[in-house]
């Protein structure tokens, strides 16, 4: 993971190097049976150079904190390595330039669980699997099952924990969501 670390800090695949205060690789346990992919990194997260810092990061505690588990249990990472400007979506071009980084964080860790937080992860990790994506309204919290050559991986998808902060009554949804993710190990 050093070398994928060393790589992401040095990394001028595309424009958000030159914006971005620190790039954010990820962090936990590199033995993870789950892994938390978000989207992007945002304003604290782009400060501290640490995944889920802010306010969505304070909502994934209290929910790993719900199901018994703490962060240095799982692995947390993004899509983007790079805070887009104004917390904007991530460009095309920019998911395609950083998930080399995203497959090779996957490859080294191999979790059984891949729980995608948000849209732009959730197209990402279904595309890579070969999985037919629909609204995430409609697929969070349930299970996918993925044959790969070395395992079969359980792929959930979840809402975004910033969903929580949005709208306080999702939070429920969530805790939900995560006790069918500790199902499912």
């Amino acid at each position: 993971m050093e070398s994928i670390e060393k790589e992401i800090k040095e990394c001028k695949r595309c424009e958000l190097c030159k914006t971005r205060t620190n790039p954010v690789v990820g962090e936990g346990s590199l033995f993870a049976n789950v892994m938390f992919v978000g989207e992007a990194p945002g304003y604290y997260e782009d400060l501290k150079g640490r995944p889920f810092v802010g306010k969505a990061g304070k909502v994934l505690d209290e929910l790993l904190e719900s199901v018994g588990w703490e962060r240095g249990e799982v692995y947390i990472t993004n899509v983007l390595k790079c805070r887009p400007p104004g917390n904007r979506n991530p460009a095309t071009a920019e998911i395609k330039a950083c998930t080399p980084y995203l497959d090779a964080q996957l490859g080294i860790i191999e979790p059984t669980v891949i729980a995608t937080l948000g849209n732009f992860s959730l197209s990402y990790i279904f595309d890579k699997f070969g999985l037919k994506k629909d609204k995430i309204s409609k697929m969070h919290g349930n299970v996918f099952n993925v044959n790969t050559i070395a395992s079969i991986k359980k792929i959930i998808p979840l809402y975004h924990p910033a969903v929580a902060t949005y709208n306080p009554e999702m939070k429920e949804v969530l805790v939900e969501d995560f006790k069918a993710l500790t199902r499912c190990l």
